[in-house]
């Protein structure tokens, strides 16, 4: 695990600037602690800082093949790269190291851009081929690894974190508004823009060709199953061939020349992992768990439960408000934009936890956007859309528009009910699966942005929308499809900057590709049955998970920040959603911001979210627009004052 940085500029009489490279790459130190690498050709300059874990002693980069005309900067794991290495070196490839990077130039020279085909892993990297003058960005398929990049009239400039491009000084900052809609809807930007204007990120599954002829073409070279297949095979055998093909990806991820072990929140996913990869470990597994004080965000007996049950060495670490609050802007620059879910900050701290005593952590993310495991969000509109055939059919449309229009007149508890169920949507994706989700729907976003930031400048659902019309199966698979291209993605930026801001390398086995493309191709009732989520998993893992978790309730991480901004850190609205700086950035209007804080305050409705993603944008355009230093959010009890 790495970070990479590197400059190109269009015209071959301009020098790659040391000075510039050395700041792109040290900013993102936390990445690389264990060592630098800057290698310049005249308008080319790579940058590399290194997290060493295959062929510790050898693996340096910026490295380069055998007649050093091509060069690599790789931030990631090649799996199957000793398969790959025997077959570079029949075909007469001369290795100096041991590590995959070395794979990755051998099968360059092989196959060109092609060679991305062959890999299996988790990879973002940067080739620069001295004899055709041409570099290639390659992102892995699924988005494990991040990549950044921003073309100017003169030069293109890319890093693995945003930082790393911002430290060149070769960019304006400026706050891209055009995603504000997207951001309030999802928490986070689905498509190629950024926070950043100007900055752009390499989508998952794509390649970047630059050329000072051709310019930057990007294309996609790989994209999950997008027909659903009639699998006539009966549950017990789907779970089995499932069961194989994640230990094959367990087995597959234990690669390492360096200590390793696993984060365990005891839920299915990660439990199956431990369960799985206890009996391929020389030693007992060292597990890491992270929990509340509160009784209702702490599911810690669960981790515990399954850690005996393997005979691990466990770990734990419990959060406190005073940690979380505190830590918070650090990690918004860390993550070089609002972030997106709150379970960010536990995980960086069971991430610097693990880091005392790994190097790197395997972990279940990706499992519940495969197999349906978000009991609310596909249970819901599984629902909604059964009952919808028939209300939509038999109901006017005329009169459902009334109906829905009437919800607003309801007491609150039956309108915060009513306002999820087909009494408030027309029919379609669009309503009953995303807005119906969202943090800030539709009408609310109405009467939050001022005039002329309205839903009408950007569509947030649009690029969910579109892998939905990709895919051509049915509800359940669709929904898997779209979120593992949107929601996943953002999950795993906070996988990989969490876990790198402490210098942990994290690898998610449900994600490896080939695992990815099996799963995809089990009927969604074969996923989710009779509001059963996970049912295929479930059944693959019955044989090796404690009775308790299979059976438990998904608690997804709830972290109790709507309680904290009615206690100890009310006057944190004060500061970021309230004051007169917030509020003449002219982004929002100021009525519907205090009617917010006030109803959150009173108990009267629960805006949690919603207040979280206020405060995040605030301290990070604090930070990265107005140039501050991240400063520790410090309690205070004196109380809020607001009006409406």
């Amino acid at each position: 695990m790495c970070a990479i940085a590197g400059i190109v500029k269009c015209d071959v009489r301009e020098r790659a600037e040391r000075s510039r490279l050395v700041r792109m790459a040290d900013v993102q130190q936390h990445r690389g602690p264990d060592g630098a690498g800057l290698w310049l050709d005249g308008a080319v300059g790579l940058a590399h800082r290194r997290l060493a874990i295959i062929d510790v002693a050898g693996g340096h980069q910026p490295m380069t093949n055998e007649d050093d005309s091509v060069w690599i900067v790789f931030n990631g794991e090649i799996y199957n790269h000793a398969v790959l290495r025997r077959e570079m070196q029949r075909a007469g490839h001369r290795y100096r190291t041991k590590s995959d990077t070395e794979t990755i130039l051998h099968l360059y020279e092989a196959y060109g851009p092609a060679c991305v085909d062959r890999l299996q892993g988790m990879f973002a990297f940067a080739i620069w081929d001295r004899r055709q003058r041409r570099l290639l960005l390659v992102r892995d398929r699924l988005g494990i690894k991040p990549l950044y990049y921003t073309c100017t009239d003169h030069e293109l400039l890319f890093a693995s974190e945003i930082k790393g491009i911002v430290a060149s000084g070769g960019l304006k900052v400026a706050f891209n508004e055009t995603i504000l809609p997207e951001y309030l809807a999802n928490r986070y930007v689905a498509g190629e823009e950024t926070f950043y204007r100007g900055v752009s990120k390499l989508l998952p599954g794509h390649l970047l060709e630059w050329s000072a002829e051709q310019g930057c073409r990007v294309r996609r070279y790989w994209h999950p199953p997008q027909d659903s297949v009639d699998l006539d095979l009966p549950l017990s055998e789907q779970a089995g061939q499932l069961r194989a093909g994640l230990e094959r990806a367990v087995r597959s991820h234990l690669m390492s020349d360096v200590p390793l072990g696993l984060f365990l929140s005891g839920g299915l996913d990660s439990s199956g992992l431990a369960a799985l990869m206890a009996p391929l470990m020389p030693h007992p597994v060292k597990t890491f768990a992270v929990g509340f004080a509160e009784r209702e965000a702490n599911e810690l007996q669960y981790a515990r439960l399954v850690a005996r049950a393997i005979g691990a060495e466990h770990h734990e670490v419990v959060v406190s408000a005073d940690q979380f609050m505190q830590a918070l802007p650090k990690l918004i620059w860390h993550e070089d934009e609002p972030i997106a879910f709150q379970s960010s900050v536990p995980l960086f701290f069971v991430s610097r936890l693990a880091r005392r005593h790994v190097k790197v952590v395997l972990t279940g993310e990706g499992a519940d956007e495969l197999f349906l495991g978000y009991d609310y969000r596909y249970r819901v509109t599984a629902l909604n859309e059964r009952i919808g055939r028939v209300y939509w059919k038999g109901v006017p449309r005329f009169l459902r528009r009334r109906i829905s229009g009437s919800l607003p007149l309801l007491p609150v508890p039956i309108q915060r009910y009513a306002s999820r169920t087909v009494l408030a949507y027309e029919p379609g994706p669009r309503g009953l699966f995303f807005d119906n989700f969202s943090v800030f729907p539709d009408s609310l976003q109405q009467s939050l942005l001022l005039e002329g930031r309205t839903l009408g400048a950007s569509d947030p659902y649009a690029e969910g929308l579109r892998y939905w019309e990709e895919h051509r199966g049915g509800l359940l698979e669709r929904m898997s499809y779209a979120d593992v291209s949107t929601h996943l993605v953002e999950l795993l930026m906070k996988q990989d900057q969490m876990s790198m801001a402490a210098s942990l390398e994290s690898r998610v086995p449900y994600l490896d590709h080939q695992l990815v493309e099996q799963a995809m191709l089990i009927p969604g009732g074969q996923r989710m049955r009779r509001w059963q989520t996970k049912l295929v998993l479930r059944e693959a893992l019955r044989p090796l998970v404690p009775e308790a978790v299979l059976t438990r309730p998904k608690m997804g991480f709830p972290v109790p920040f709507g309680s904290w901004m009615r206690g100890a850190y009310r006057s944190t609205l004060d500061e970021y959603v309230l004051s007169s700086r917030a509020l003449d950035r002219k982004l929002f209007r100021p009525e519907t911001v205090r009617r917010i804080v006030n109803e959150h305050l009173a108990g009267t409705r629960s805006h949690g979210d919603r207040l979280w993603l206020l405060v995040n944008l605030e301290l990070w355009l604090r930070m990265a627009i107005d140039g501050e230093e991240p400063q520790p959010l410090e309690r205070r009890m004196d109380r809020v004052a607001v009006s409406v």
